[in-house]
């Protein structure tokens, strides 16, 4: 079962003697756990019914004990092991054999980064009872971020102020997730998170850097373009990364370029492309499809194609390099082209 699809159902989830949540997204596991744990336990005080374990120095049988004591002033007893890959795979056969015969008033929950479903044990385990945590696609998650604001925090945000936020804070849901927190409390009363809220109140991440650099490209500043690559660089980025968050954007500036191919005005070929239509984005990807121009707007699939491959080993040239290149190909003045951009 995927977490989403868990956490969105208005009904409680019906209790099982082993749960398992894979995958990397911590946001989505706490969030899972709290669910589990209140479905299991209704009113009662989880301080006096559930044991937490980290996994990788842990015995079988300080679990199982845990897990066969009767619970006291609650319905059954939660025993959660955290980053449990090791202990499951120390332990697989006793928890094969408890699968078989669980704790009559136990659920026991295990925390793991994989969970083939190759094993035996995770064949023995309804699909119920195993919940894949993994964030979204990238492409989905404004849409996540637009009904956790509402379902969390009772505010209205846009498909344009959602995705902004997605591009200014990266995929982590967690972050997401508190920058939608502090976004809540700062516009106080109002019903409604803004783009122009996003951009003034959510702090920069990394992910920003692309939006810095392609602005100054848009604004004529080959030399700032170049420094911005060249500080992201100098503070760890790793140059795959940064072409990864680059080339999300200029495709979609390579669209904007087919969409004018195709006879539609800048305006409609900015839709098209799904460019954001608040105002500051508008005028951001506006100038830089001028000052790329059409000559360059017409090869951008091409170089990107052309580094994608050349960063998975088809060029000698070291990484950086090579994406200082693009940067370089398409901060440099323009030659004239007789098409209008």
């Amino acid at each position: 079962m995927d977490a989403l699809q868990l956490l969105d159902k208005a009904a409680k989830p019906k209790r099982q003697p082993v749960v398992v949540l894979v995958g990397d997204e911590e946001f989505l596991k706490r969030r899972v756990r709290d669910r589990l744990v209140s479905a299991a336990l209704g009113d009662a005080d989880p301080a006096f019914a559930v044991s937490v374990y980290p996994g990788d120095k842990l015995d079988f049988s300080t679990v199982r004990n845990d897990l066969d004591t009767l619970p006291f002033l609650s319905p059954c007893r939660v025993v959660v092991v955290e980053a449990a890959d090791a202990f499951v795979t120390a332990h697989r056969p006793k928890l094969e054999r408890y699968v078989e015969q669980p704790a009559a008033a136990g659920v026991l929950v295990l925390d793991v980064k994989a969970f083939p479903e190759t094993t035996k044990l995770a064949k023995a385990l309804p699909d119920a009872a195993k919940i894949a945590c993994k964030a979204p696609p990238v492409y989905k998650l404004a849409d996540w971020c637009s009904g956790w604001a509402k379902a969390a925090h009772g505010k209205a945000l846009s498909a344009d102020a959602a995705g902004l936020l997605v591009d200014l804070v990266g995929p982590a849901m967690g972050l997401l997730a508190q920058e939608l927190e502090k976004l809540a409390v700062a516009v106080g009363d109002k019903p409604a998170i803004t783009p122009d809220d996003v951009d003034r109140l959510v702090g920069r991440s990394k992910e920003a850097d692309v939006f810095r650099i392609l602005d100054a490209i848009g604004d004529g500043k080959p030399r700032e373009a170049l420094g911005l690559l060249g500080a992201a660089f100098a503070d760890g980025e790793d140059p795959m990364g940064v072409f990864a968050r680059l080339g999300s954007q200029l495709r979609k500036l390579a669209a904007v370029g087919r969409g004018l191919n195709d006879g539609l005005p800048l305006g409609p070929a900015l839709d098209a492309a799904k460019v954001p239509s608040w105002p500051k984005a508008r005028q951001a990807a506006e100038r830089q499809v001028r000052w790329l121009g059409r000559r360059r707007l017409d090869k951008l699939s091409e170089w990107l194609l052309e580094l994608d491959l050349g960063l998975k080993g088809g060029n000698p040239l070291p990484e950086r390099v090579q994406v200082e290149r693009l940067v370089v190909r398409l901060a440099r003045p323009r030659e004239p082209d007789p098409r209008p951009a």
